[in-house]
């Protein structure tokens, strides 16, 4: 998994709350169990007109100033609904790192560390006065530093944020699930050998 520990980007606004899974990708999508190639897929319903192809113009994400975003800053509850970890692929495909909201659904939170990204909560007059902050400054950035755990402003003012050191450690070392579990090889191998288990290929 792809290390977390500074991020400076294009913030995009989504003006909605309880933005959930189905949203963030709908659920045609979910024959795939490739983790890449979603980037097209994301915010489907909303993305695009009702052929699937023109993008909707009405939609802000789609608008040229936003090109590139790295940092969604959304609203109350994003990630809610079923658990699918296909909406973090999505996101990330998209190229968002890091997300920042009010609050999240439990489930969609834990999965973003387990794919890499940062989801960052802040109370929510924080988080409306970047909205009309991004909304006034076309091409606006923020730098996001982990370790420090603040986010930085363009002017230079910077709000700090907090974060379990359990899910801080695992992104400042890219540690995904299989990566907590491979911390233990030489405890496992130990285990495996004293009851007669052989390494594959040994």
């Amino acid at each position: 998994m792809q290390v977390f520990n500074k991020l400076k980007g294009i913030v995009a606004p989504l003006e909605a709350v309880n933005v959930d899974t189905d949203q963030i990708i709908p659920k045609q999508f979910l024959k795939r169990i490739e983790r890449t190639g979603y980037e097209s897929m994301l915010f489907y319903d909303w993305r695009y007109l009702n052929d699937g192809k023109t993008l909707n113009p009405d939609f802000e994400l789609n608008a040229p100033r936003y090109e590139g975003a790295s940092i969604l800053l959304a609203k109350d509850n994003f990630g809610c609904g079923s658990s699918r970890e296909h909406a973090p692929w999505a996101l990330d495909n998209y190229g968002f790192r890091c997300i920042i909201a009010p609050s999240y659904a439990d489930i969609f939170y834990n999965n973003c560390f387990n794919n890499g990204m940062l989801p960052i909560m802040l109370p929510s007059d924080i988080v409306e006065e970047l909205f009309d902050e991004v909304r006034a400054h076309a091409g606006y950035q923020l730098e996001i530093d982990l370790e420090a755990q603040v986010i930085r402003k363009p002017g230079g003012e910077s709000i700090a944020f907090d974060l379990a050191p359990f899910f801080r450690e695992r992104l400042l070392n890219g540690w995904d699930q299989i990566g907590l579990t491979l911390r233990h090889e030489a405890m496992i191998s130990a285990y495996e050998s004293g009851r007669g288990f052989q390494p594959v290929g040994s």
